[in-house]
C-alpha cells in the first residue's frame, strides 16, 4: 500500500516538474535564463520558437507522464532528456545555470527520482 501512495505521488511530483519548466519557465518566459540557455546551445536566430517548443514539448511529457500510458518508455526517455540537457548546459552554458555547474547535482536527484519511481515502485510493473 505505501508504495502505491509513494509512486502516486512521485509520478505527480515528477509530472508537476515538467508542467512548471514548460509552461511557467519556457512558454510563459518568466525564467528568460531558459531562452538564453537555448540561445547560447542552439543559436539565437530561433531561440524564441525553440524554447516555445522545448516548453510545450515539456508540457506534453508532464501530461504523459502523469497518465501512465507506456511508463517505462516514458521513465526512459525522461531519464535521457534530462541527461542530455544537463551535460549541453553543464559543458555549454553553466554561467546561465541557477547554480551553475551545482544544477548537475539536482538532475542527477531527479533521474534517481525517475527511476525509483517507475522501476522500484510502480506497481503495475511485473
Amino acid at each position: 500500500m505505501w508504495n502505491i501512495r509513494t509512486h502516486k505521488i512521485l509520478t505527480y511530483f515528477i509530472g508537476l516538474i515538467w508542467l512548471i519548466n514548460g509552461l511557467l519557465c519556457k512558454v510563459l518566459n518568466l525564467v528568460p535564463r531558459h531562452e538564453q540557455i537555448v540561445a547560447r546551445i542552439l543559436g539565437g536566430r530561433y531561440s524564441g520558437g525553440l524554447t516555445l517548443a522545448i516548453g510545450l514539448s515539456e508540457i506534453g511529457m508532464a501530461a504523459w507522464t502523469i497518465s501512465g500510458i507506456k511508463s517505462r518508455y516514458n521513465a526512459v526517455l525522461q531519464i535521457t532528456i534530462v541527461a542530455a540537457m544537463n551535460l549541453l548546459e553543464f559543458f555549454l552554458a553553466p554561467d546561465l545555470l541557477l547554480w551553475g555547474k551545482f544544477n548537475s547535482l539536482f538532475a542527477f536527484f531527479f533521474i534517481l527520482i525517475i527511476y525509483y519511481t517507475e522501476f522500484k515502485l510502480n506497481p503495475n510493473q511485473a
